[in-house]
């Protein structure tokens, strides 16, 4: 199960991402090691829109989370346009 910190659930609107884009990423995008333990998931999602009055064609969105128990809790989350 991938659980959000208040944290990261606040994030999600300044950032642009949703929940469910979250949850993907953890549960399907490319795993890597990040900084105070933390494991990074990562995943490009077709964007073709505008953001911040930019046109972007993918979105990519990165998750920082901690392992507890069998769940992963997403820490926060990073979103880039390209």
């Amino acid at each position: 199960m991938v659980r959000l910190h208040p944290h990261a659930k606040d994030r999600l609107i300044e950032r642009g991402a949703t929940e469910q884009e979250v949850i993907a990423t953890v549960e399907g995008g490319e795993t890597f090691p990040a900084k105070f333990g933390r494991t990074g998931f990562r995943r490009n999602y077709a964007f073709n829109a505008l953001w911040r009055e930019t046109h972007y064609a993918t979105k990519q969105i990165e998750a920082y989370a901690v392992k507890e128990n069998d769940d992963w809790l997403v820490i926060t989350i990073i979103t880039r346009y390209f």
